[in-house]
């Protein structure tokens, strides 16, 4: 094997070309001889030779919208939650069977290394994962699209458990070098902060200049993005921050050896973690600068290749979308606005067109406090330039709010960028939705209430800029990839089509009545059930048994939810068998993951109750093993990969009402679970397309909380003295029976914010959850008609790909050509 003579690069290699790429790697990139490599290098040196096949795939992409110079998408999120990038794209070039075929001077075998690969820590929930999932659909369909964010050093956290309490350390997840990560330091960037701003009096006009500023240099990083069937090969760019001087040499050879880096590790901290806790002023200071530093690392990308090929900004809106997931890459709309008028001299009224006609916003809740605002006094400090556009921006607004409904104050206050009180803020949705040509929902719900009551001022000013896109999740990475007996059962009956074509998953349904075909799914699915408890046992000590329902609620922590609600049920389980001798026809696994926010103490109350919880069920031998409870730490995509598939019960609980749509609940009906939810979310999607004898749905309405809420007829009391099961799960939470070893108030505030608030309607829905477990427990005693359920899910989930969401953006919002369309 001679360096100097690597064998060129297919696009889908042979066998014998793949292996002699892992064996150059493993010579010549890792320094080591085949038969001595351990596990570890084997995976990398297999990750390297597909990022060559990577390499060259971006380069061509590159160059074919080089030559057309097409539209380009351009989407900024904080977060992404791309899970294992090696078996997904091994199945997306089509090359995951070589790895059966390739034999190397090692026992080692390749397909036993992919479990190497640690997750990269770029995200925490469901916005992170629906933002991996439309990356990859975009290059699928050959659009010229590309993700942007922060490359953090160590992303949100590691969750472990002490004593049953969430603890969090350090995700360093680059700790050792990713294989994908290609670092572009000639694509770095210089950008400002701080300083103030003076005014020079120019042809009768006041002209402010941002003066006195600091500067880091922003630099990317790209991760390959690779579309199934390897036709386009987009990227992810990542930026970290990094310091103009990472030496002071003068302060070094004084004695100052930590002076003299100061300025560099306060830079650095910029891209450390995601989301740092704005428990406190410089946490919330943190949270700002990222956000800027990051949406000026993009809108300079962005102008740079607007530039390479186009002269005229008037232009730009036709060769440019800025696509903003959530409030948080808001400031984009106002760095545009600033780089075009301060750099290139733009008079105010053509930048803001050129802006509001490159822009467009998908709002991710419906929580009003979950709406973004920083104090003005942080832009002041920070971004003083930046402030002062906000506020031209807003006087803007104010005259549209004006001309159209003259003299309602209420109005223009409701509607302002600025929010007056004790202390002024910046209204960040306001902002995004005015500096936007597009602003959409994420489930069908979700965008009614949105434009009823979350921003309904904004809808009535500007109906046209609304609309709906209900989330999905990408087949590829949820059934190809995590599911691969599922995905070559549904092959084997309909073709490979549904891969990029989910619709295609309808021609099952024909099937659904061949007892055959449904033992056979029913044996796939056990399967995976093994795979599952194997995995829980392996990160809790809980033994699951595998013909139990696995009962599934895998999502971020949070009060709206509802894991709660799951809790109280098992609480009322548990009591039922040791008290009232309960017979339950059928055993129950109950499945948490999950993080909750380090300064969200409720959340991690929660969490602590449910694994206080599962230490008392699961050691019980009343139960004789009916109720199984385990909680598994570190929820993440690789983990997932191992729920979706082995669950037979999702649980979509949340306050309906409160979530915007849900992509969890999409993988698990695309992997046979059914649905156990409220109507909130994606849920009403999901009902409609599977049909209500294939969910269990129960509980208040969206309209029927917002009433309780606003005429005050929720009364906590009433169903605690009317209810005596209530009563006894309320009563035991202060009884000590789940805090054996620890103070019996410990659980205390859960009661309290129950009792006195109940804000989330937990005990208003009590009732109806618990008739829709027994029917649950019921259905899944006939396995027949189970697996029959199970399988029309399956079938009918195609409306839930991304690649159909996508299209939906392409078509109405980016107007870029995609190939559902052709």
């Amino acid at each position: 094997m001679d360096a100097k003579h690597k064998i060129p690069v297919r696009k889908k290699p042979t066998a014998k070309e793949l292996q002699y790429l892992i064996e150059w790697h493993i010579k010549y990139s890792l320094s080591k001889q085949v038969g001595e490599a351990h596990k570890e290098h084997i995976f990398m040196a297999l990750a390297m030779a597909v990022r060559d096949l990577c390499t060259d795939g971006m380069f061509e992409t590159a160059a074919r919208h080089s030559d057309k110079n097409p539209k380009r998408v351009y989407y900024l999120s904080l977060e992404y939650l791309l899970g294992r990038l090696l078996p997904n794209n091994l199945d997306n070039f089509g090359i995951m069977d070589l790895l059966d075929q390739v034999k190397l001077d090692n026992p080692i075998k390749l397909r036993d290394v992919l479990d190497c690969e640690y997750d990269p820590a770029l995200g925490n929930g469901g916005l992170g994962r629906l933002a991996a999932c439309i990356l990859d659909s975009i290059a699928t369909q050959g659009i010229a699209g590309y993700g942007y964010g922060i490359n953090y050093q160590y992303g949100l956290f590691k969750q472990y458990f002490q004593d049953g309490w969430q603890r969090e350390r350090a995700d360093s997840w680059l700790e050792t070098s990713s294989p994908w990560q290609i670092e572009r330091a000639d694509r770095g960037c210089l950008i400002q902060m701080n300083g103030n701003v003076v005014y020079e009096e120019k042809d009768g006009h006041r002209e402010p200049h941002w003066i006195n500023t600091t500067q880091i240099i922003g630099v990317p990083y790209d991760m390959p993005i690779v579309g199934y069937g390897a036709d386009t090969i987009n990227y992810l760019r990542l930026f970290s921050a990094k310091s103009t001087n990472t030496l002071d040499i003068e302060t070094f050879n004084r004695g100052g050896y930590v002076e003299a880096v100061q300025q560099n590790i306060r830079t650095e901290t910029i891209t450390k973690v995601l989301y740092p806790s704005d428990a406190n002023e410089q946490g919330k200071y943190l949270r700002l600068v990222q956000q800027y530093f990051f949406t000026a690392c993009v809108v300079n990308d962005v102008l740079r290749r607007f530039l390479e090929q186009d002269v005229d900004f008037e232009q730009l809106p036709d060769k440019a979308v800025i696509h903003l997931n959530d409030t948080h890459p808001t400031l984009a709309i106002v760095e545009l606005m600033r780089v075009l008028l301060d750099v290139y001299r733009l008079d105010w009224d053509k930048a803001w067109g050129i802006t509001r006609r490159t822009m467009a916003y998908t709002n991710h809740t419906l929580l009003p406090e979950a709406l973004e605002k920083w104090p003005v006094r942080m832009f002041e400090k920070f971004l003083p330039r930046h402030l002062l556009i906000i506020y031209e921006i807003n006087d803007w607004l104010m005259r549209q709010v004006r001309d159209r409904f003259p003299g309602d104050m209420g109005r223009i206050q409701r509607m302002s960028i600025i929010e007056e009180g004790a202390e002024k803020q910046v209204r960040m949705a306001h902002l995004a939705i005015a500096g936007s040509f597009s602003v959409n929902g994420v489930a069908q719900i979700h965008t009614e209430l949105l434009t009823r009551h979350l921003v309904a001022d904004f809808y009535e000013l500007w109906p046209e800029k609304f609309n709906n896109k209900t989330n999905g999740v990408t087949p590829r990475r949820w059934l190809l990839t995590s599911d691969p007996s599922l995905s070559a059962f549904i092959t084997k009956y309909i073709g490979s089509k549904w891969i990029t074509d989910l619709s295609e998953l309808r021609r099952l349904e024909p099937f659904s009545q061949d007892a055959g075909v449904l033992k056979e799914l029913r044996q796939i699915k056990l399967e995976n059930k093994k795979r599952l408890a194997r995995l829980i046992a392996d990160t809790t000590g809980v033994e699951a048994d595998v013909d139990s329902i696995f009962d599934c609620q895998v999502k971020r922590i949070h009060e709206y939810k509802r894991q709660l609600l799951n809790a109280f049920y098992i609480m009322h389980q548990y009591l039922s068998i040791i008290e009232d001798n309960v017979l339950f026809p059928v055993s129950k696994t109950y499945i948490f993951g999950g993080k909750a926010a380090p300064s969200y103490e409720m959340a991690k109350l929660v969490i602590k109750l449910i694994n206080n919880i599962a230490d008392v069920v699961n050691n019980d031998p009343r139960v004789k093993g009916k109720i199984k409870v385990a909680f598994i730490p570190d929820y993440k995509v690789s983990v997932a990969e191992f729920v979706f598939p082995g669950a037979d019960v999702s649980e979509q609980i949340s306050t309906a009402g409160f979530e915007a749509s849900g992509t969890s609940n999409m993988k698990f009906v695309m992997n046979g679970a059914l649905t156990l939810g409220t109507l909130d979310g994606a849920n009403v999607e999901i009902q409609k397309e599977v049909s209500e004898d294939n969910v269990y749905i129960f509980g208040l309405t969206a309209d029927q909380v917002q009433q309780r809420h606003r005429d005050g007829s929720h009364r906590p009391w009433d169903y605690y003295n009317g209810d005596a099961r209530i009563k006894r799960v309320m009563d035991s939470l202060t009884s000590g029976l789940w805090t054996p070893r620890e103070d019996r108030e410990l659980f205390a505030p859960i009661f309290q914010s129950i009792m006195f608030k109940d804000y989330y309607m937990l005990l208003a829905d009590f009732d109806a959850y618990t008739a829709a477990q027994e029917r649950v427990m019921a259905d899944f005693g006939n396995q027949k008609l189970w697996a029959k359920k199970s399988f029309l899910n399956i079938a009918r989930s195609g409306y839930f790909s991304i690649d159909r969401t996508v299209a939906e953006y392409a078509r109405d919002i980016w107007r870029t050509p995609s190939t559902l369309d052709e």
